[in-house]
């Protein structure tokens, strides 16, 4: 379980971060964001982005797709 009290390498709390990248991607449909894009655009390292990433995939907004790329579950989106 992803310990959202922790504080991320900007300072931020990792339930700060999730709310901030939710609100990107509601912001933004159909954004595609690869880790790595997201690391940058973020300013994570990969590990806290990785885990932030995999628990919005945990709580079904987010959905990987085959080439590990990002995107907002909608009703149109499968696994």
């Amino acid at each position: 379980m992803l310990q959202t009290s922790r504080s991320t390498t900007t300072g931020v709390t990792m339930e700060q971060m999730l709310r901030r990248i939710q609100g990107e991607f509601t912001e933004m449909p159909g954004l595609p964001l690869t880790c790595r894009q997201a690391q940058r655009l973020w300013n994570l390292d990969a590990l806290v982005c990785e885990s932030l990433l995999a628990a919005l995939v945990d709580v079904h907004f987010l959905v990987q797709t085959a080439d590990g790329v990002f995107v907002q579950r909608t009703s149109s989106t499968t696994r």
